[in-house]
């Protein structure tokens, strides 16, 4: 077998990938916080989608693709394939938003959450190996099994959680610390897969690898990741505006110059104050 490596450059790929992470779970998490506080369809399912996005796109797939970067194997060059790399971003946003929905909609049950946490989980699953589907060595890679049955049920078991955060967590604080276990989960889940590659190389020597270097595709990737968080970041404006105009003027009694402030507090059946 051959050697591998898996922080190549040392603490910088796991800790900036915990990063991107909990960044993307924060964001997902205070969207699907402003999705349980409006009672209009359209809305909530505006939030949804942007909380899809965020979690799916930076909170999973980015933090994968820069672990992805701390990922080596010295005896041969490693390539990607571009198509199977956009494709497991299509796959995690895919998945989230799908689980996401099933409990962003209604009164909180038990089986609604798990329902949404075992495919959310299974999507992660499948976006993780879809990537990895992506990378190309001078040889095989293959897979220890039990190793693969415990990242697939660290995915389900942390989807589920975190499907279960994004339907209870009531004040910032919670958000934060709930964006924290979640980005812990998937990274956890990441290197548990990770840990179960294997790689055999060619006896005939190193030759040259088809494919796209991984550092080739931070430019377009970086410039994908700021096209979308602007476009979150105006449609999130927008649809705040939007519930503030359409939001009831304030109680005399407040002032003139009162304001509601924004809450995410739930009542104990699980709907939004």
């Amino acid at each position: 077998m051959a050697e591998i490596h898996h922080f190549a450059h040392g603490a910088f790929n796991p800790v900036a990938a915990y990063l991107l992470s909990f960044i993307g779970s924060l964001l997902g998490l205070v969207c699907t916080a402003r999705a349980r506080s409006t009672r209009q369809r359209g809305r909530r399912a505006r939030w949804l989608v942007l909380a899809s996005i965020a979690i799916g796109g930076a909170g999973i797939w980015l933090m994968h693709f820069m672990a992805m970067l701390g990922f080596a194997v010295p005896a041969s060059p490693l390539r990607l394939d571009p198509y199977l790399t956009m494709s497991s971003l299509v796959i995690a946003v895919v998945t989230v938003g799908a689980g996401l929905f099933i409990v962003g909609f209604g009164r909180r049950r038990l089986l609604r959450v798990i329902g949404g946490g075992v495919l959310t989980g299974l999507g992660v699953v499948g976006m993780h190996y879809t990537g990895m589907l992506a990378v190309r060595v001078y040889g095989d890679i293959s897979y220890d099994t039990r190793l693969v049955g415990a990242s697939i049920g660290v995915a389900v078991v942390a989807a589920t959680v975190a499907l279960w955060f994004t339907v209870t967590v009531g004040s910032w604080g919670r958000i934060v610390v709930a964006a924290a276990v979640m980005a812990l989960a998937v990274c956890g889940m990441h290197y548990t897969g990770m840990a179960a590659i294997q790689v055999r190389l060619h006896e005939s020597g190193v030759h040259h690898v088809q494919g796209v270097n991984p550092m080739q595709m931070l430019v377009p990737i970086v410039l994908v990741t700021s096209a979308a968080l602007i476009g979150m970041a105006f449609s999130g404006l927008k649809a705040m505006t939007e519930e503030e105009f359409a939001a009831p003027p304030p109680s005399p009694a407040g002032g003139r110059h009162a304001e509601t402030p924004f809450t995410v507090a739930l009542r104990p059946g699980g709907e939004t104050l």
